[in-house]
């Protein structure tokens, strides 16, 4: 099967080498002996590695330039860290680095600004998280990193958040095959518990035309602020089906008020 060119920082993807176990161990071995030529030719023979790293992020709509670049720095550090003596496959060694190369780069670039006091705090309680996980084989609580840091648990969980990425409220996190149940349905939302709107007669003609279900669940959700997954557990059905009626009744509702 012929492959396809595709070019990443003017690099042609389809003509990178691979190289095999002996001729990394070979290279490994020459470039710790000062031979920088080996160094280049391991750079060039494991840039497939970046290039699969990378596909993890398609979905963030970076330009992949970009990523394959910073891609590479974590390479390089992880070929210039290596240790031969390690019964490691180098790239068992090597995917986390690059992945937290990019990490880094999409934290330090995230269109909310996070100080860098903040950014150092959440960077190292994330290493603490890890040496802890590693330690007891369970997740360590906040209270944990922070008193192994010796900082208080307020400002690890305040620089933990602060560096998370935003969420759309309409990114689906559950598709059974027919309609989709997006973030926003899995919030609360306390304004709608304000009558304000619930006095326009145009909305209560709308739910006129409901039946008796419909009317609950549009109450639920909208009047009392519950979100799909508090009303589906009340009525004894599952979430995707409370999002199904809950289309259907406002789809009913818009056409009740725009006929009246």
């Amino acid at each position: 099967m012929a492959r396809h060119k595709v070019e990443i920082c003017g690099v042609d993807t389809s003509k990178l080498p691979v190289l095999t176990n002996e001729e990394m161990r070979d290279l490994f071995r020459r470039m710790q002996s000062g031979e920088v030529q080996a160094r280049e030719e391991l750079v060039n023979g494991n840039l497939r590695l970046v290039l699969s790293v990378i596909k993890r992020f398609n979905h963030r709509g970076e330009n992949v330039d970009d990523l394959f670049q910073v891609g590479c720095i974590g390479l390089m550090k992880s070929i210039d860290n290596f240790d031969l003596g390690q019964n490691v496959k180098f790239s068992t060694y090597a995917v986390p680095m690059i992945i937290g190369e990019i990490r880094r780069y999409l934290r330090d670039n995230n269109p909310i600004r996070v100080s860098r006091s903040l950014r150092d705090i959440a960077y190292k309680a994330l290493q603490i998280k890890e040496q802890l996980m590693s330690k007891t084989s369970t997740e360590p609580t906040t209270q944990e990193i922070a008193k192994e840091m010796d900082v208080p648990q307020e400002d690890v969980v305040f620089a933990l958040d602060a560096i998370q990425d935003p969420v759309s409220l309409f990114e689906p996190i559950y598709n059974d095959g027919s309609d989709p149940i997006f973030v926003m349905d899995q919030l609360k939302d306390e304004k709608q518990k304000d009558s304000s709107w619930v006095n326009d007669l145009a909305i209560r003609e709308g739910i006129k035309s409901l039946n008796d279900r419909e009317k609950l669940i549009i109450n639920q959700r909208f009047f009392e602020g519950k979100t799909q997954m508090e009303v589906a557990d009340e009525i004894g059905i599952s979430q995707a089906q409370v999002s199904r009626l809950e289309k259907s009744a406002i789809k009913e509702m818009n056409k009740s008020v725009l006929e009246n």
